[in-house]
């Protein structure tokens, strides 16, 4: 109980007894109060009574009260907590999920208080420029009519003091909010176009995709303003079905809902995570994904799954990969003098008896799969072990060489004898051997 809640105990006591003075007169005594007639008058239980009538119906505070517990529920997981704190996480859903995940049993609440007493272990934040106040609108669209995509980039430290950086693909539906993130060894074009394809295979083809000045997408721009497309993604829009409007840069307001969603994916989801590998990392991101879709999200005032779903995917036209844009799942490989094909930095074989020079490649779950240029024809699979060391494949090099017979019968003949038997200068030494006199 609270100051708050004990002075509003005594003030109902008080005003209950000042009444029953009232009526009782001079013979109103303190000692023999009538206990029946006091819980009616405050709702108070009998037995409560009785134990403030020991103080005089005074009310107060608990002997304990201010006296922090030995044990409590966040004993054991203090030090994640400290851990995300010098991080610089201080989201408590993020926290508590990481606790969730290490056993936590607790609520949010507790959570929330060992944050606020624990202020001092975030490190301090960088001076930011003043805020210049809105120079425009923010940019809206119709359900179905526009996407906004980007990258996001985090380092991933390994053991032995190893790191290397990994690329998140963002894209998200700027009329509902409906979101989808992908994680990719890096940020080349040909994950640009595999990360869209997996979107768009979840949220429909829109009309246009709103993106920022990458060089995957444009090159330039002519005498009149006009974007220069790189010819690859040029390409890919027709095959797919698709327009790209570009934003202006460093401009917000246009393209702020992918470059927020990025900001959210690296403070709420990668904050403190650890992962078996990048497709381990992509399961658990897809059911993020699902989790915060089916949330109810102030900034759009709806659940974006089944906004997009009743909206947006009636106007979003369906992924078709029946025709060249299933050709971009599969990118292009050289095959080595070695018989390897270099996909995602790791090598992986090709059969011997494949005599083309390309193939290509796609990685689906944890299995490699290595096809004939055509697509037409499986050439060997892999297991996607995510070490540095080759991966060869079954009949990478002929298991049988050629070998000659003799064509006449074979007259010649040569000797060789046995080897002699090697002495051993232990022999002396076997003392089980009968003795010789």
């Amino acid at each position: 109980m609270n100051e708050q809640e004990r002075n509003d105990l005594q003030l109902t006591i008080t005003h209950a007894l000042q009444e029953m003075k009232a009526e009782a007169g001079a013979s109103f005594d303190l000692e023999k109060v009538n206990l029946a007639e006091l819980e009616r008058r405050t709702g108070i239980t009998r037995k409560r009574l009785r134990k403030l009538k020991k103080d005089d119906f005074i009310v107060k505070p608990h002997g304990l009260s201010g006296v922090a517990k030995a044990v409590t529920v966040l004993t054991g997981f203090t030090g994640v907590i400290d851990a995300l704190l010098t991080k610089g996480v201080t989201n408590s859903s993020t926290v508590k999920d990481r606790l969730d995940e290490a056993g936590y049993k607790g609520g949010l609440t507790q959570v929330k208080d060992y944050i606020a007493a624990h202020k001092d272990l975030v490190p301090a934040k960088r001076q930011l420029v003043a805020p210049r106040g809105n120079r425009g609108r923010r940019y809206t669209s119709d359900p179905g009519e526009s996407y906004q995509m980007d990258w996001g980039f985090v380092n991933v430290e390994r053991d032995l003091d190893a790191s290397y950086r990994a690329a998140c693909f963002a894209m998200i539906c700027h009329h509902c909010g409906e979101r989808y993130v992908e994680f990719f060894p890096n940020a080349k074009q040909e994950n640009l176009f595999i990360g869209m394809l997996h979107a768009f295979q979840r949220m429909g083809v829109p009309q246009s995709v709103l993106t920022d000045n990458m060089k995957s997408v444009v090159i330039g721009r002519d005498s009149d303003g006009h974007p220069l497309w790189n010819h690859e993604y040029a390409a890919f829009m027709e095959a797919v079905g698709f327009e790209t409007k570009l934003c202006k840069p460093r401009h917000p307001f246009t393209k702020g809902a992918v470059e927020r969603l990025v900001r959210f994916v690296k403070n709420n989801f990668m904050a403190g995570r650890s992962f078996g590998s990048i497709t381990d990392l992509n399961y658990e991101v897809l059911r993020w994904c699902d989790r915060q879709n089916s949330l109810y999200h102030d900034g759009v005032c709806c659940v974006p799954h089944e906004e997009h779903m009743a909206h947006c995917m009636k106007v979003a036209a369906p992924l078709d990969l029946s025709g060249d844009a299933r050709l971009y799942l599969w990118p292009e490989r050289k095959i080595s003098f070695d018989g390897f094909i270099n996909y995602e930095g790791r090598r992986f074989g090709v059969p011997f008896w494949f005599t083309g020079k390309t193939c290509r490649v796609s990685r689906q779950n944890y299995t490699l799969y290595i096809y004939s240029p055509d697509l037409g024809r499986k050439l060997s699979e892999h297991n996607v072990t995510w070490e540095r060391r080759a991966s060869f494949c079954e009949d990478q090099f002929a298991a049988e060489q050629p070998e000659e017979f003799p064509t006449a019968p074979v007259t010649t003949f040569m000797y060789q004898p046995a080897p002699a038997p090697r002495s051993d200068i232990f022999e002396r030494f076997n003392f089980d051997k009968e003795v010789e006199w």
